[in-house]
């Protein structure tokens, strides 16, 4: 019989369910296995922050959350002092200077880390194309504003596994956190991402933090699915 392996904060899975009632009975079939929870813009009129508490106090997991503000910097600070108070781990923003220095003023004096968005995990050059993104080549445009993001003040980024090693070249990466969506297990259905790597090459590559969503929670078990990648990334 195999041992079940402790909770592993480098694994972050995505609560990308309905809404808070559904995110606790997956956060209880997931018990002591998940110590990190991403919770989305989906979840927010959901209940996305009194879930967000709730675990965080009641249930002593770490939280991100993951907004990906974007605004004029007098409205993303407002927004990021008013996130700052819930004590949580991680908040992202898009990757644009302005914004991420914006975003650092709001969580001055808190814990809270501040993550830039470069390029979403689900888009590739012809959804680029299609938004009037300048040419290049997508991991050259992601490495770019990675670095941009590190010089406004970010505390890391958010990057596919496929330009984690790229980021983590960087000297201004240094000390920085890289944190890598679009992590997928040997066999997963890709569902919207398109620039996805396992869970052990991700970290490979040089991500602190995978984050997994749909193969967790859409699981028949969902606890034996995170045990799996456990001991995926154990194994590095």
């Amino acid at each position: 019989m195999t041992l079940p392996l402790p909770a592993d904060d480098r694994l972050i899975v995505a609560m990308d369910v309905p809404d808070a009632v559904a995110g606790l009975e997956l956060a209880a079939r997931l018990g002591a296995a998940v110590s990190f929870y991403k919770i989305g813009l989906g979840m927010l009129t959901g209940g996305g922050l009194a879930l967000a508490n709730e675990l965080k106090a009641e249930q002593d997991k770490r939280i991100f959350l993951d907004m990906k503000l974007f605004d004029i910097g007098a409205t993303v600070e407002a927004a990021v002092r008013g996130l700052a108070r819930f004590d949580l781990d991680f908040l992202t923003v898009h990757g644009d200077p302005h914004v991420v220095t914006a975003a650092k003023q709001g969580a001055a004096g808190k814990d809270l880390k501040i993550l830039a968005v470069t390029i979403l995990t689900s888009l590739d050059r012809a959804d680029l194309d299609g938004a009037l993104i300048r040419a290049g080549d997508v991991a050259d445009l992601v490495v770019e504003r990675a670095g941009r993001a590190f010089a406004a003040g970010a505390d890391g980024v958010i990057a596919s596994p496929r330009e984690a090693a790229l980021i983590r070249a960087l000297p201004e990466a240094a000390g920085k956190l890289i944190v890598t969506p679009g992590v997928r297990p040997a066999g997963a259905a890709l569902g919207d991402q398109k620039r996805v790597e396992t869970p052990a090459a991700a970290l490979a590559a040089g991500a602190d933090h995978i984050v997994v969503g749909r193969p967790v929670w859409q699981a028949e078990d969902p606890q034996a699915a995170a045990q799996a990648i456990l001991r995926e990334i154990a194994a590095i």
